[in-house]
């Protein structure tokens, strides 16, 4: 016996209007809008209890390496302008004074002059640096090579005139360090002037002290004397440069052994010249000559550049200029 099933009739749910949608929230109408009002006059309150920041910028040309007149003349002192190449080959791109602010010394003065370890409530130095270290920001950029100081800070005034005085306290550890190329060769040729000075003095006195006169002067031709003592101040500055290369280089270098060679053979040439000049009456005399002139010319070339170090040291001293003050 068949039995016959009828369909199951389902009913379809029609869609929402509008009105349905609206009538929720017109039943919470009161929490919607006294909610929200809650809200922003809280986040006003907050916004009234938080202590404001500001943020001053100062931003500064560091000095810039360029063609000094004292370069330029190196190029006639023969082995003398390798030596002052060598000795002032120091660079100083944006990055290092970028260093320099953020250095220890530069901090603590910083913090000292604006009593900053009251106001960040810190007992100890190190927990200042520290404090001081978040509130400030320092950079160059890579292209132009400007340096900027950026520094937060509670008081408008105080983070204007924080951000200066990192300028000044910049400036004032540049004079103390010899960081740029005119201030070292000036440091540099200081130290050599002075003792030629003093050798320079006993050699005089040496000369006077063996009969030097006109009649003496006439037995040792100035022309030989002035050779000779060029000869030995090319190879005074030659041993020097030596022993700068040997600071930095390996002795198998390759700068390293070519300056041993060329050392070797200025050697070579001194001592034929001086065992020509030992032999005659006036051979004492000859040598008592000879060391005042070779003490002379290498006076001579230490106090040139010596003054040309100091002309080019006094135009870059002030060189750190400020683009846009803190304000």
């Amino acid at each position: 016996m068949r039995q016959s099933s009828a369909p199951v009739a389902t009913d379809a749910e029609p869609p929402l209007g509008m009105f349905e949608l609206l009538l929720p929230l017109a039943e919470r109408w009161r929490l919607l809008v006294f909610g929200t009002l809650l809200v922003a006059v809280v986040a006003a309150g907050a916004s009234f209890l938080i202590t404001p920041r500001f943020t001053a910028r100062v931003s500064f040309l560091p000095p810039q390496q360029q063609q000094s007149a004292a370069a330029s003349a190196l190029a006639s002192l023969g082995a003398l302008s390798g030596l002052a190449g060598a000795a002032t080959g120091l660079k100083t791109p944006s990055d290092q004074y970028v260093a320099l602010v953020q250095s220890v010394t530069v901090a603590d003065r910083i913090l000292d002059r604006f009593d900053l370890m009251k106001i960040y409530d810190e007992a100890y130095r190190v927990d200042a640096r520290r404090e001081l270290a978040k509130n400030v920001r320092i950079g160059s950029g890579k292209k132009d090579s400007i340096v900027s100081i950026e520094v937060d800070d509670e008081s408008p005034q105080r983070a204007s005139d924080m951000a200066n005085q990192f300028v000044e306290e910049l400036r004032g550890l540049t004079n103390r360090l010899a960081l740029t190329e005119a201030q070292q060769r000036r440091a540099f040729f200081e130290g050599h002037l002075q003792a030629t000075r003093d050798k320079l003095g006993q050699a005089q006195q040496t000369l006077l002290a063996s009969g030097f006169g006109p009649e003496a002067l006439k037995a040792e031709p100035r022309t030989a004397a002035e050779g000779y003592a060029r000869l030995r101040a090319e190879v005074t500055a030659a041993t020097v440069r030596l022993e700068v290369m040997r600071r930095t280089l390996t002795a198998d270098a390759t700068e390293v052994q070519q300056q041993i060679a060329g050392l070797g053979v200025l050697r070579t040439q001194l001592a034929q010249m001086e065992a020509t000049a030992a032999q005659g009456p006036t051979a004492d005399y000859i040598g008592k000559f000879r060391e005042f002139k070779y003490q002379e010319t290498l006076f001579d070339l230490f106090a040139r550049q010596y003054e040309l170090a100091r002309v080019d040291e006094s135009r870059d001293g002030a060189l750190i200029q400020v683009i846009d003050a803190a304000s």
